[in-house]
C-alpha cells in the first residue's frame, strides 16, 4: 500500500512534490506498488468489452500511470540534482523495472491488437490534428519497440533495455564522483596570480569549509572556469585542464571506457532487431533531421563555412600567445586564457568588469520582466511549498487575470549531489483532464558561483546567457496547453526542443533588454552603452572555433550512433580519428571526451546532438522575425506563444514552424549571426 502522502494528486499546495515527507527508502517500494497499479490500468484497457476506439484505448493509454510518473519524475529529478549513495543504489534497482514496465506495454500483444485496430481505422475517424499524432505516437511506439518481434526477440530486447537502463546510470554516477573526487588546493598565493578576487575569496571560502589551509579549486564549473580562463600559472592549469578531461578515463574502478563500448553495442544491437542499420536510424525517424545522411549533411556542411574561420582564429590564437609569453605550442589548457587576453584586447571587455551588473536575483527578475513582457506572466516568490533542498528558490506563475499558469523550481548553485551543467526538467506535466487543466511544475537546474560573505552571486556573460537558455525551456513547459500529457510541453521532436531556449538567449544581447535589469550591485548604476555596444561586438568573437567545437560533438555522437560500432575496441582511437577534421589543438594522451560524454551516454542525446546547432538555424531565422518587428513586439510574440510554446508535439514541427513565421528557416540567418557570411 502506497503512504497516504504519496498518493497522487498530493495533498499539497497546488498539488506540489511532497520532498519532505518522503525518506529515501520510500521509493523503492513506492514505486514497485504505482507499477502494480499501473498494470491494472493496463489489463482494465484490454479487458474493457467495448469495441476499441480512440477514447478507451488511445487516450486511456496516454493517462495511464499517473501515479508511476509522478514519483518516478521526482526521484529521477533528485539522481540528479540532490542525489546520495541511498539514492544511487535504489536507481540501480528501479531503472530496471521502469525498463521492464516500459516492455510490458510495447510487448503486450493484446494491447497491441487494441491499438492497431484503432489505427487501422484511422481513416474513418473524426480526430483533431493533436489526436491524430497522439494515435500515431502511440502506433509507432509499439512498432519501433518491438509489439511485430516473435518472442524470442522481443525477450532479447527486454534483456538489452534493462541493461542498458544500468549502464547509462552507472555511467552518470562515476562521472559525478570524478567530479567530486577531485580538489586542487593551492597554499601559495603567488600561484593565484591572474584570478579574480571573487574566484579567489570562494576558494578560500570552500577550503575553509573543508577544514583546510589555502585555496581549494575543483572541477564544479563556477571553480574550474575561471581557474583556466584568468590563472597565470601554466603548470596548474594544465593540472585541472587534465583533471577534466580525464574524467572516466583512468582505467580505475570509475573507468567508463567499457561501459562507452557497451552502450554503443548494445544501442546498435537493439536498432538492428528492431530493423534498423543503426541507433541514429531508428532515433532519427522521429526527428525534424530523419535520418543519420541528412545529419551528416548539415554538419559537413557547416564545417566547410565554420573550419576556414576557425583555422585562422585558432592562428591568430597562436601567434598572439607566442608574442605575449612565448608560447610556442597552444594547448588545451591555454586556450580560454589567452582567447580572453586576446578579447581584452580587441574588444577592451572582461568578464569581470562585466560581473557586477549581473546579479543572480537581477538576472532572474530580468528573465521574468522579458517573459512578463513578450507572454503577459508574472511571477511571485512563494515559500508555503516544500523545497529538496534549501538553496531552491519556488515560485507561483500566474497570467495578467491572475489565472495559474505554473509551479517554477529554481536551483542555482552547485553542490556534491548535483551534477555538473545546467538542465530544465518536469515534476508533473500539464495536460487537461476531465475539463480540467491540470497545469505543470517545472525546474530549472543551473551551477553557478554561491554569494560568499562579501559579495553575491554574481555571473560571467555566459551564464546569464545559460540561465535564459534553462528559462526559454521552462516557458515552453509552462506555457503549455495540450490535452495529452505525452505531447505537452518539450515532449517534441528533439531537435526542435532547443529552439525555445536558444532563442532566449538572444535578448541578453540587445539594449533594450540589458537596461531592464543589468546595474551594478553596488551603485545601481545601469550597464553602460559602451560595455552592451561591447557585447554586441564580440558575440561573434571565435565563432568559427566556438562551431567547430560543437560541430566536433555532433560527429563523435553520429560516430557512435551512426555506423556499426562493433569493431570498435578502444575508444580513445576511435576518438581521435573522428575528431581528425575537426582538431585545432594538439590532443592530449590523458582525455577523453566520450568517456565523460554525458549528454550521449547518460542523457536523451545519442544521435541527437546536432540539434543544438540545428535548433540554431531555426533561432537565428525566429529572432530575426522579432527584430523586424521589435523585440518586444506582442503581436509576435503571441504567435510564438500560440504555434511554438503552447503546442508541444502536437503537430509535426515544421508545420508549427510554418504557421509562426510564414515560411521554412533558412540558415542564412544564422550564418550571418554567427559572423561567417556577410551581413548584407
Amino acid at each position: 500500500m502506497i503512504k497516504k502522502e504519496l498518493q497522487t494528486p498530493f495533498s499539497t499546495p497546488y498539488n506540489t512534490a511532497p520532498f519532505s515527507k518522503i525518506d529515501d527508502l520510500d521509493y523503492l517500494p513506492t514505486i514497485k506498488e504505482a507499477i502494480i497499479l499501473a498494470k491494472k490500468e493496463i489489463d482494465n484497457i484490454i479487458n474493457n468489452p467495448e469495441v476499441p476506439n480512440f477514447k478507451n484505448t488511445i487516450e486511456a493509454l496516454d493517462f495511464l500511470g499517473e501515479q508511476l510518473d509522478r514519483i518516478s519524475s521526482i526521484f529521477f529529478n533528485l539522481n540528479s540534482a540532490e542525489t546520495n549513495e541511498t539514492i544511487q543504489k535504489i536507481a540501480q534497482e528501479v531503472s530496471p523495472l521502469l525498463s521492464e514496465f516500459s516492455n510490458d506495454i510495447t510487448l503486450n500483444e493484446d494491447l497491441f491488437k487494441r491499438v492497431k485496430l484503432v489505427y487501422d481505422t484511422k481513416g474513418d475517424l473524426d480526430l483533431t490534428p493533436e489526436q491524430k499524432t497522439l494515435l500515431d505516437k502511440k502506433y509507432k511506439g509499439f512498432s519501433r519497440n518491438g509489439a511485430n518481434l516473435p518472442l524470442a526477440k522481443k525477450e532479447k530486447l527486454r534483456e538489452i533495455d534493462k541493461k542498458l537502463s544500468q549502464l547509462k546510470l552507472k555511467f552518470g554516477e562515476n562521472v559525478l564522483a570524478e567530479t567530486n573526487k577531485f580538489e586542487m588546493l593551492v597554499t601559495n598565493e603567488t600561484d593565484l596570480s591572474g584570478l579574480p578576487d571573487g574566484t579567489k575569496e570562494a576558494a578560500r571560502q570552500l577550503a575553509e569549509s573543508k577544514q583546510k589551509e589555502g585555496w581549494l579549486f575543483t572541477l564544479d564549473y563556477p571553480s574550474y572556469i575561471p581557474f583556466v580562463t584568468y590563472a597565470d600559472n601554466r603548470e596548474l592549469r594544465k593540472k585541472i585542464t587534465l583533471a577534466a578531461g580525464s574524467k572516466g578515463f583512468k582505467g580505475d574502478k570509475l573507468d567508463n571506457q567499457n561501459i562507452v563500448l557497451q552502450i554503443a553495442k548494445l544501442r546498435y544491437e537493439r536498432a538492428n532487431l528492431l530493423g534498423y542499420k543503426t541507433h541514429a536510424h531508428f532515433v532519427l525517424e522521429e526527428r525534424m533531421a530523419q535520418s543519420p545522411e541528412k545529419v551528416q549533411e548539415f554538419l559537413n556542411e557547416l564545417l566547410d563555412k565554420a573550419k576556414p574561420a576557425a583555422q585562422r582564429e585558432f592562428n591568430n590564437l597562436e601567434t598572439f600567445a607566442q608574442e605575449l609569453d612565448g608560447i610556442k605550442k597552444l594547448e588545451k589548457w591555454d586556450g580560454s586564457y589567452y582567447a580572453e587576453k586576446l578579447k581584452q584586447k580587441l574588444f577592451n571587455l572582461d568578464d569581470e568588469k562585466l560581473k557586477p551588473y549581473f546579479k543572480l536575483e537581477n538576472v532572474i527578475q530580468g528573465a521574468f520582466t522579458v517573459a512578463s513582457k513578450l507572454f503577459d506572466l508574472k511571477f511571485e516568490e512563494i515559500n508555503n511549498i516544500d523545497k529538496y533542498h534549501e538553496d531552491v528558490l519556488t515560485y507561483k506563475v500566474t497570467d495578467t487575470q491572475d489565472n495559474f499558469v505554473s509551479i517554477l523550481y529554481a536551483d542555482f548553485f552547485p553542490r556534491a549531489g548535483k551534477r555538473n551543467g545546467a538542465w530544465m526538467t518536469v515534476y508533473k506535466p500539464q495536460y487537461i483532464k476531465n475539463n480540467a487543466n491540470s497545469r505543470p511544475h517545472i525546474s530549472i537546474v543551473c551551477n553557478f558561483t554561491k554569494p560568499t560573505k562579501t559579495k553575491p552571486s554574481l555571473l560571467t556573460f555566459n551564464e546569464v546567457t545559460t540561465l535564459f537558455h534553462e528559462f526559454g525551456h521552462a516557458l515552453h513547459g509552462m506555457l503549455a496547453n495540450t490535452t495529452y500529457p505525452s505531447l505537452s510541453g518539450t515532449s517534441v521532436f528533439w531537435d526542435f526542443v532547443e529552439l525555445p531556449s536558444q532563442i532566449m538567449e538572444n535578448w541578453c544581447y540587445e539594449k533594450e533588454t540589458l537596461e531592464l535589469f543589468a546595474t551594478h550591485y553596488e551603485t545601481g548604476e545601469v550597464i553602460p552603452m559602451d560595455l552592451v555596444h561591447k557585447i554586441k561586438e564580440s558575440a561573434t568573437f571565435h565563432e568559427g572555433m566556438q562551431t567547430l567545437r560543437q560541430l566536433s560533438f555532433g560527429l563523435l555522437d553520429m560516430s557512435w550512433h551512426g555506423l556499426d560500432p562493433t569493431g570498435i575496441t578502444d575508444v580513445k582511437a576511435h576518438e581521435a580519428k573522428t575528431f581528425e577534421n575537426t582538431k585545432l589543438y594538439p590532443d592530449v594522451a590523458e582525455n577523453c571526451m566520450s568517456t565523460a560524454f554525458s549528454h550521449i551516454f547518460q542523457g536523451g542525446y545519442a544521435s541527437g546532438y546536432y540539434s543544438y546547432k540545428w535548433a540554431e538555424v531555426l533561432d537565428a531565422d525566429a529572432f530575426e522575425y522579432f527584430k523586424e518587428a521589435g523585440i518586444f513586439n506582442k503581436t509576435v510574440a503571441k504567435k510564438f506563444a500560440a504555434h511554438i510554446l503552447s503546442l508541444g508535439g502536437t503537430e509535426a514541427p515544421m508545420t508549427l514552424y510554418k504557421r509562426f513565421r510564414g515560411q521554412e528557416p533558412k540558415p542564412e540567418a544564422l550564418l550571418r549571426r554567427s559572423g561567417l557570411i556577410n551581413n548584407s
